[in-house]
């Protein structure tokens, strides 16, 4: 029999796994540089960072992913982007606090009709503002609500999240958030099995070596110390469950607007990459291909990346994150003409607010000097 080895083909994607997007939008827009005239392949997810790119004001953003409860969050989403003001969306997500009658709410939005079935099929998320409830975003409110209160005060939390110089927060960091038992914690709750079992998946750990937990305990303090956690909304909402008056790129205020009014220039699919590659007979201006890479052996890899370069133009931009197994464009960036700046990709890493990420990369077609190391 043959082996299966696509991940679409060993695990399920018949629920929603990411009801916010965990990768920091930020870094991408930075690094991807967009033009007014791009059009944009971006792995869909929850929405969050497609719609992120849209409010660049690029041409088109060809937003795809293989599973249908993703495609469905995203189309809420833009139905409540079309049809709610900024405070409606936020409290009707459940991420900020907030009153409303979100059935009510759901009702009265516009959407496609499977995707309007496929939300009454989950009115309880709905009711709790879908935003939160998601298998990845469910993990981190058992680690907040379960585990970090056994360990420390709700003054000690606050104490965490305030303003301080990096010396300040080190040596709080260091000296009371750090303790044995919250770094016993963190070991038990981000191990293998347990972020395998309750927050991803297992086989998106198929090509991971080492410690898991150890390498997320490390990155969680590199986001508390050397980053300041009063401006790091992924940090904020994985500790309080909301957010406060940070938010990520594509719910931030100044940024609605512009969303809204390019709406149609975004197009959700239910498709793989390659499908969608296969099928797609213009130039790609930019991608943002998340982790997708680590769900492959690095030979997938390189056939899927060699797909992408021939759909590419010359100076097309790849950004991709590596969480835990290492996945690269090297094996074919002389054949390709992919050129890449660790030097860059080290400092693009250095700001990423969404801390899981051991890796970022930047890929470019065709030699753009700008991204070679000096």
């Amino acid at each position: 029999m043959k082996k299966e080895t696509h991940i679409e083909s060993r695990t399920n994607f018949d629920f929603v796994r990411y009801s916010q997007v965990w990768e920091d939008a930020d870094l991408l827009i930075e690094a991807l540089d967009l033009k007014a005239k791009d059009v944009v392949v971006s792995i869909a997810s929850a929405g969050d960072n497609s719609f992120a790119l849209l409010a660049k004001g690029v041409k088109k953003v060809y937003a795809i992913d293989l599973s249908f409860p993703q495609i469905a969050c995203c189309e809420l989403r833009k139905a409540m982007y079309r049809q709610l003001s900024h405070q409606e969306h936020l409290v009707f997500g459940g991420v900020i606090k907030g009153e409303m009658d979100r059935l009510a709410t759901f009702n009265a939005l516009e959407m496609p009709n499977d995707v309007r079935e496929f939300w009454q099929n989950h009115l309880e998320a709905i009711k709790k503002g879908f935003m939160s409830q998601g298998k990845l975003d469910r993990y981190f409110a058992i680690f907040r609500t379960k585990l970090v209160r056994l360990v420390h005060s709700q003054k000690r939390l606050s104490h965490l999240f305030a303003p301080k110089t990096e010396d300040e927060r080190t040596h709080y960091y260091d000296k009371t958030w750090n303790n044995l038992r919250f770094k016993l914690v963190c070991k038990f709750f981000f191990s293998r099995f347990i972020l395998g079992r309750l927050g991803r998946d297992k086989e998106f750990f198929k090509y991971v070596e080492g410690s898991v937990a150890d390498r997320i305990h490390d990155r969680m303090s590199y986001a508390f110390t050397t980053l300041d956690p009063s401006k790091n909304p992924y940090l904020q909402f994985m500790y309080k469950g909301h957010y406060t008056d940070v938010f990520p790129y594509a719910l931030r205020p100044e940024n609605y607007e512009k969303i809204r009014t390019s709406l149609d220039r975004i197009e959700f699919q239910q498709i793989s990459i390659e499908a969608f590659i296969a099928s797609h007979s213009d130039k790609i201006d930019a991608f943002n291909l998340s982790n997708i890479f680590e769900y492959m052996s690095q030979e997938e890899m390189d056939v899927l990346y060699t797909a992408l370069a021939n759909k590419s133009k010359i100076g097309t931009r790849y950004a991709y994150w590596n969480f835990l197994a290492p996945r690269s464009s090297e094996n074919l960036r002389d054949k390709l003409g992919i050129k890449t700046s660790q030097k860059k990709n080290d400092l693009f890493l250095l700001k990423d607010k969404a801390f899981f990420y051991s890796k970022f990369y930047l890929d470019v077609l065709g030699g753009n000097s700008e991204v070679r190391d000096d």
